[in-house]
């Protein structure tokens, strides 16, 4: 009967500790996750504030390394959705199509902040 007793507690122990584990475990991932999410939010906000300087704000055509900088910093971001918008934006030839891709990308900029 003890040994009965005794092979449940520590079926029972064994359990606890293998649930405390999963807990812990699923603690970590979602940490990653979140700094993950903190980090790219950080560069699609990085990259928009740049846009605004450098882009809507510019008295003129947009200087070359200016460019190279935006070009660098939409890639950073590494979303498929936010590059294909910022070349539909790259590749415009009248303003009004300028116009029309620069709502378009703001837009998928915005959606694409995580909380």
């Amino acid at each position: 009967m003890i040994k009965k007793i005794s092979a449940a507690l520590a079926f029972i122990i064994i359990v606890l500790l293998s649930l405390e584990l999963w807990i812990y475990h699923q603690k970590v991932l979602i940490k990653e996750d979140t700094i993950m999410a903190f980090q790219r939010n950080e560069r699609i906000l990085n990259f928009t504030r740049m846009f605004i300087d450098k882009v809507l704000r510019a008295e003129g055509e947009v200087p070359f390394e200016d460019r190279l900088l935006l070009e660098n910093a939409v890639r950073d971001i590494e979303n498929q959705e936010i590059l294909t918008q910022w070349q539909e934006f790259t590749e415009v030839e009248t303003e009004a199509q300028a116009q029309a891709e620069v709502k378009d990308l703001l837009e998928v900029l915005i959606k694409r902040i995580q909380f």
